[in-house]
């Protein structure tokens, strides 16, 4: 006999089992308390090799992927991350990436100044080595400007090297770089293959986590072979009509030096380095003593040399930044000069 609505009630009712489970859904995301530390040496298709153990007995090459959870998160060269699942290193294997630690600086760039998109490079450093030829390809400074102000803004000490030297004296190119009090190193190729100046390179690297840039063609492969014996990184030559080096490093390579000396991180040459990402207060926050005496300057003073009213001069020449001050505010000056230039394929 067929029944009339009035006729159900609530015991009447029937609820389709959830297939996935009655387990409410949570936003706790697992801690991932057995995680071991790697850093990241490489990044290729959406894989990324790190290394683990490093120094140790049980030093050994993991490949990873990177966990849902970490979403876009860049994970780069110099990272040091967390690690869980299939750790062994073994052919085939993978593991997932689940963390990434709090990193001491984070060296970027944009495509160009005009692009405020940043490109991460490399996490984790301490020192920028600017490699570049004295001759063959030709010295081009604005490079060596945009680094410096790069390295300024990442808190990241900078060490020119200038190769080449058997074709070219290198002083009058460093004669423009004295007033910034860059440190530098000079190296050249001697009758015998071997480099006048590696030691002492070495020396400035040791125990240091370094990134190597500069222009295709300049010989940061040529460096980095006989600083990491067996690396074999491939060895460009220069473009007879452009003067410009042919790319050969693809992409970022972390390798360990010799005896636990450190790490260095080649990067692929590049033909600009943007600094869309970078705000000029940024860089004068990297000169803190000039960051306090700029406080006595009037509101959207750029502290440009043909600034009206700016405060530094006055207060640079009665000796409130030290000895050092005069210097001080030329490499300012300088640098944000260049970071206000919007040409950056000029160099």
């Amino acid at each position: 006999m067929s029944r009339s609505l009035r006729d159900y009630d609530e015991a009447d009712v029937r609820v389709r089992p959830n297939r996935r489970g009655s387990r409410p859904r949570t936003k706790d995301r697992p801690k991932h308390e057995d995680a071991i530390t790697g850093r990241v040496i490489s990044v290729d298709r959406g894989r990324w090799r790190t290394v683990v153990a490093a120094g140790t007995p049980h030093e050994r090459t993991v490949t990873a992927m990177r966990a849902r959870e970490l979403g876009r998160s860049p994970v780069v060269p110099g990272d040091l991350v967390g690690l869980v699942g299939d750790t062994t290193g073994r052919d085939g294997s993978l593991a997932r990436i689940v963390r990434i630690q709090e990193r001491s600086s984070f060296l970027r760039r944009s495509a160009d100044d005009d692009d405020s998109t940043e490109r991460p490079l490399v996490a984790n450093v301490d020192l920028m080595v600017m490699v570049t030829a004295v001759a063959d390809p030709e010295p081009r400074g604005g490079m060596i400007d945009r680094c410096l102000v790069a390295a300024y803004v990442a808190g990241i000490d900078a060490l020119l090297v200038l190769t080449k030297a058997d074709l070219r004296s290198p002083e009058e190119f460093l004669r423009s770089y004295a007033p910034l009090g860059l440190e530098h190193v000079i190296t050249r190729q001697d009758a015998d293959g071997s480099i006048v100046g590696l030691q002492e390179l070495q020396e400035r690297l040791s125990g240091r986590v370094s990134v190597l840039i500069g222009h295709s063609g300049v010989g940061k492969s040529t460096l980095l072979n006989a600083l990491v014996p067996g690396t074999d990184r491939a060895i460009g030559d220069v473009n007879d009509v452009t003067g410009r080096g042919r790319h050969t490093s693809s992409s970022a390579l972390a390798m360990q030096l010799p005896d636990g000396g450190g790490w260095a991180i080649d990067t692929p040459g590049v033909r600009s380095f943007g600094l869309g990402h970078v705000d000029p207060d940024e860089l004068l926050d990297a000169f803190a003593d000039l960051a306090v005496l700029a406080e006595s300057c009037p509101r959207g003073c750029t502290h440009l040399e043909d600034a009206p009213d700016c405060a530094l001069d006055g207060l640079v020449e009665a000796g409130e930044a030290g000895s050092a001050g005069p210097a001080r505010l030329l490499s300012y000056r300088r640098l944000a000069v260049t970071l206000r230039r919007n040409d950056p394929w000029d160099l």
